[in-house]
C-alpha cells in the first residue's frame, strides 16, 4: 500500500470547474459577458481530437462559448494565419487554443506567435513568457498553473521549500519554476545534463518531474517526505505479454509510481492527476483573459 498521500486530480480539476462556473454565471448576470474559447485543430490526429472534444465539452458545461475549428492537415500556413487573425478580430472569443503539435510544413512558432497575447490561454506567446518571468500578471500554461493549485492547496506556504524541476521545456519545466519562485521557492531546474541527476532530486521538497521519459524518478532519488508532482504522460507496453504483442499500451507517468510511493509524503498518480487540471486551467485561463480585455478587475 503506497504510504504518500495521493493528490487526485479529479478532486481538484472538479472544484475548480465549479468556480469556473459560477465566474462564467456572474461575468454573464452582471455585465453581459460570455467568455469564448475558439480551439483550432489542424490535420486528425486521434489523440488530439480526443483532446480537443473534451476541451469543447467542458467550456459548453461551465457556460462558456465553444467554438472549434478544424482544418486538413495540408492547410496551408496563410490560411492558418488568416483563421488566428480572424479570431483575434471577434470580440466574441478571448481564448484562443491551437492545438499542437501541428503537421509537418507549418511553422509553430510563427502560428503561436501569430495569437494576441490577451487570448493566448495556452500561455506559450513570448510576451506572456516575459512577463511570467518579470514576475507581471500574465496568461500562464495551463499545466504549470495546474500543478501549482494542487501543491499550494495540499501544501499550503511554500515559502522557503526547496523545489526541483526535471525538465526544462517551455511548456512546463520553465514556467512551473518561475511559478515556485514567485512562491518564495527555492529553485533548480535540472535536466539531462545535470551532473549526478539523482543527488539533486533528493534535495527536493517539491519534485516536479516533465521529462518525458516513462518512469525515470525512482524511489531513491526522492527526499522522504517529499511532494512528487509527476506531468509525464508516456505510453508503454501493456504488462500483459499478449496485449503488449498485439500493441496494446498503458500510460505511466515519469515517476515510478508505486516504489516512490512508498518514500514520497504527496504524490500525483497517472493518470489522474496533473492531467485532468490541465483542462479545468485552460477554462480558468479563459474566464481571466475575458476579464482583462473588458477591463474587469479578477473575482
Amino acid at each position: 500500500m503506497p504510504q504518500a498521500q495521493i493528490i487526485d486530480g479529479r478532486v481538484f480539476a472538479e472544484h475548480l470547474r465549479g468556480v469556473v462556473a459560477a465566474e462564467v454565471a456572474d461575468l454573464r448576470a452582471k455585465h453581459g459577458l460570455q467568455p469564448g474559447l475558439a480551439v483550432v485543430l489542424v490535420g486528425a490526429d486521434a489523440a488530439s481530437e480526443i483532446y480537443v472534444r473534451s476541451k469543447g465539452e467542458h467550456s459548453v458545461a461551465v457556460g462558456m462559448h465553444s467554438v472549434t475549428h478544424k482544418l486538413a492537415a495540408d492547410t496551408p500556413q496563410a490560411e492558418l494565419l488568416a483563421l488566428i487573425a480572424a479570431l483575434n478580430a471577434d470580440p466574441l472569443i478571448h481564448g484562443i487554443l491551437v492545438q499542437l503539435p501541428l503537421p509537418k510544413g507549418l511553422d509553430e512558432r510563427a502560428v503561436l506567435a501569430a495569437i494576441d497575447p490577451e487570448k493566448d490561454v495556452d500561455g506559450l506567446h513570448v510576451v506572456n513568457a516575459g512577463r511570467l518571468a518579470s514576475g507581471l500578471p500574465a496568461l500562464t500554461p495551463c499545466t504549470p498553473l495546474g500543478c501549482m493549485i494542487m501543491l499550494r492547496e495540499t501544501l499550503g506556504d511554500l515559502t522557503g521549500k526547496r523545489a526541483v524541476v526535471v525538465g526544462r521545456s517551455v511548456l512546463v519545466g520553465r514556467p512551473i519554476a518561475q511559478l515556485l519562485l514567485q512562491a518564495d521557492c527555492t529553485v533548480t531546474i535540472a535536466h539531462s545534463r545535470t551532473q549526478d541527476l539523482p543527488a539533486v532530486c533528493r534535495e527536493a521538497d517539491i519534485l516536479v518531474a516533465a521529462v518525458g521519459r516513462p518512469q525515470m524518478i525512482r524511489a531513491d532519488w526522492v527526499k522522504p517526505g517529499a511532494a512528487v508532482i509527476d506531468v509525464g504522460i508516456n505510453r508503454v507496453p501493456s504488462r500483459d505479454p499478449e496485449k503488449a504483442s498485439a500493441g496494446k499500451t498503458r500510460v505511466v507517468g515519469d515517476v515510478a509510481f508505486k516504489e516512490v510511493s512508498q518514500v514520497a509524503g504527496w504524490i500525483t498518480p497517472v493518470p489522474g492527476g496533473v492531467g485532468l487540471m490541465t483542462v479545468a486551467c485552460l477554462l480558468k485561463n479563459t474566464v481571466t483573459a475575458a476579464r482583462r480585455i473588458n477591463g474587469l478587475t479578477a473575482a
